[in-house]
């Protein structure tokens, strides 16, 4: 018999084969007790506490005295606030989560999951930084909720040391490089390159264009609406003649659907394997709004008004871009090397400069 298969005193699965553990204890008023703990790590411990408040005649806790709550019902009371509260791709984004954090905490009581057990999952996940750092803020979301609802006491998602994300990274495609991706694009996936010029000429985010409507399109005026955009404000994006172009393309694939991209789920399947056949590394769907920002700058648009056309809620996301507008700066510069045009009678007076170094400096 191994280690692993070893039966411990009090600790029991209820469903054998489930993973979900529980505990059998005497209190210290002398009546049998049960308690979920989760793994079964986590049952042996909490039957080793429990054993020693009963020696020691300390009363359990006031939390046993009600129902257990598990995460699976933090959790349905943490997607029906999203579905009420934040824009319909949102809410999609936050339901595919919660089915991975269900995976791995569906049945477990909700107190009982602690930050170890959030990190332990994270390190098991090959993820960028950025990812683990959004399930934080879904947890610690759902947890919020249950406290406020009188369900839990604490949030261990708090615990859970945010990832350092390099939002500073842009990559954006060069001209060769957008022209083999289409040619990949064209011949494997040839319904899918509207999605990619609608991507390229708006900066859209990316949940921002599968979740676009029609109702919220005006060809006629040449203007598209995101009602509630990620900073929670709605914006305006005017429309140039390619991507007025891919929306009429794309009401011809898709004539039924109320959704332009035709209800398509992201563009991870596709877009990854194109991304190889046309030999483009280190670059991603968000690249494409990097691409659009960039091109923009380039072509001498000043930093407020990319600012506004890729609806950034402060300048400080946008001035990331602005190295990128080489006129723009050289001529600053250049100023410095353009001679007065007329003499003035002002002159400087540069005696301060001239003081002995060792002067000491006088403080105020």
């Amino acid at each position: 018999m191994t280690q692993s298969s070893k039966k411990t005193r009090g600790v029991f699965e209820k469903e054998p084969g489930s993973g979900i553990w529980w505990i059998r204890f005497i209190d210290a008023k002398g009546r049998y007790r049960r308690e979920k703990a989760g793994t079964k790590g986590m049952a042996i411990d909490l039957y080793r506490k429990r054993k020693m408040g009963a020696l020691e005649g300390k009363k359990l806790p006031e939390r046993l005295r009600r129902a257990t709550v598990s995460f699976a019902e933090i959790a349905r009371d943490a997607l029906t606030y999203s579905k009420v509260h934040k824009a319909g791709t949102s809410y999609r984004c936050d339901a595919g989560r919660m089915e991975v954090l269900l995976g791995w905490f569906r049945e477990y009581p909700a107190e009982s999951i602690t930050a170890q057990d959030i990190e332990r999952q994270f390190q098991k996940q090959e993820w960028a930084p950025a990812t683990p750092n959004r399930y934080r803020a879904l947890l610690s979301l759902t947890y919020r909720l249950a406290i406020r609802n009188g369900k839990v006491k604490e949030n261990p998602a708090r615990l859970v040391p945010h990832r350092v994300e390099d939002n500073a990274r842009i990559r954006f495609l060069s001209a060769e490089e957008e022209k083999e991706l289409r040619k990949a694009i064209a011949k494997k996936y040839p319904e899918r390159l509207p999605e990619f010029d609608l991507a390229l000429n708006t900066g859209l985010r990316l949940s921002e264009q599968y979740g676009l409507l029609w109702e919220n399109v005006s060809l006629p005026l040449r203007v598209l609406t995101i009602p509630r955009s990620k900073n929670g404000t709605m914006r305006h994006v005017p429309l140039n003649q390619a991507a007025v172009k891919a929306f009429e393309t794309l009401r011809e694939q898709y004539p039924a659907s109320e959704l332009v991209c035709g209800g398509a789920k992201e563009p991870r399947r596709w877009f990854e394997p194109v991304l190889k056949d046309a030999k483009v590394s280190n670059f991603s769907w968000h690249c494409l709004r990097h691409t659009f920002a960039s091109r923009l700058v380039m072509a001498g648009v000043d930093i407020r008004t990319v600012q506004e056309l890729l609806g950034h809620k402060t300048i400080g996301m946008t001035v990331r871009y602005s190295h990128l507008a080489p006129k723009h700066t050289m001529a600053a510069v250049e100023r410095l090397d353009a001679p007065t045009e007329t003499p003035t009678d002002t002159t400087t007076d540069t005696r301060v400069f001239e003081q002995p170094a060792a002067q000491p400096a006088v403080l105020h």
